[in-house]
């Protein structure tokens, strides 16, 4: 449908230009829109998106509701509020089709954490004698103390660590960059990484810059790190599905644990809203409970 083409063709430069959104989330963004587009044309609708009413974006959520669970469902229905709220922006329309349309509930999923005894057995697992042994727990220190997400661990350079000022560059989401705290012991660990492995590499070009290689001398993939990290679990006996992504909820909920402010928080995991952040607050209730009873002036007296 050429007419959905210009207006989508449109709406990609909004996302990034004016919101400065990465290719990859403006592909996601793009595929939800696509998908209402071949919906309209398995159904013979001719219709543009001006002219697209409540009915046919019911009848499209309708179709779509036993293909997809509620949480697919939910971020196909914010994308295309977003499209058609750029659409009312730009004048193209008055109202949007998907004023009126209810998002289903969907729970929000506590994220998993290790406790610091785990994630102390999972790095003691770690096979020094091999020659990624030192870069591995580099990087499980790395994604611990700094409460990176994969991507940013593995796109991590040379030229981003700040050891003299205690930061490390952090390119996130949408191409944002967030300076990070980073302790000493960490920086110890990267420090002995590259001077007994990484600087006696070869190493590949176009990867000079890089931190993490792997033994071929270029970057890691994602799955590498997934693919460590499984293995080190099931050779603790850890029975916790983990991830790469469990170190960095680990990092919330322990800065939090231990009083650091939600802001602060939110700032070092280069979270845009607040309200992302707040998920960390189901600090279980002996937690709080400690917290209430040690600080509470009428728990004093």
């Amino acid at each position: 449908m050429s007419a959905w083409e210009s207006y989508i063709k449109e709406y990609k430069s909004y996302l990034k230009l004016e919101r400065g959104l990465s290719e990859n989330t403006i592909a996601n963004y793009v595929f939800d829109i696509e998908k209402l587009v071949n919906y309209l044309e398995n159904t013979a609708q001719d219709v543009s998106p001006v002219k697209i009413d409540e009915q046919e974006i019911q009848a499209f959520i309708y179709e779509i509701s036993d293909k997809v669970n509620a949480r697919s469902q939910t971020r196909i229905i914010s994308g295309l509020k977003s499209f058609f709220n750029f659409l009312i922006f730009e004048g193209y329309r008055e109202t949007t089709p998907l004023e009126l349309i209810e998002i289903p509930k969907v729970g929000r999923k506590l994220p998993d954490t290790l406790s610091t005894e785990e994630i102390d057995g999972l790095i003691q697992a770690i096979d020094l004698s091999k020659n990624e042994g030192e870069r591995n727990r580099a990087m499980l220190e790395t994604l611990y103390s700094c409460g990176l997400r994969v991507s940013e661990l593995i796109a991590l350079k040379l030229s981003d660590l700040f050891f003299e000022e205690g930061f490390v560059k952090v390119t996130g989401k949408g191409n944002k960059q967030r300076f990070v705290p980073i302790g000493a012991s960490t920086q110890k660990y990267i420090l002995l990484y590259k001077e007994s492995i990484r600087n006696h590499q070869q190493i590949k070009k176009g990867f000079e810059d890089t931190l993490f290689l792997n033994r071929r001398g270029s970057g890691l993939t994602r799955a590498m790190v997934f693919t460590i990290i499984k293995e080190l679990a099931v050779k603790i006996n850890l029975k916790k599905t983990i991830s790469p992504h469990t170190f960095r909820h680990s990092f919330a909920t322990h800065l939090l644990e231990n009083g650091a402010d939600l802001r602060a928080i939110q700032m070092m995991l280069g979270h845009e809203s607040i309200t992302t952040t707040e998920v960390y607050m189901h600090l279980d209730r002996k937690h709080l409970s400690k917290v209430l009873h040690a600080y509470h002036p009428r728990n004093k007296e």
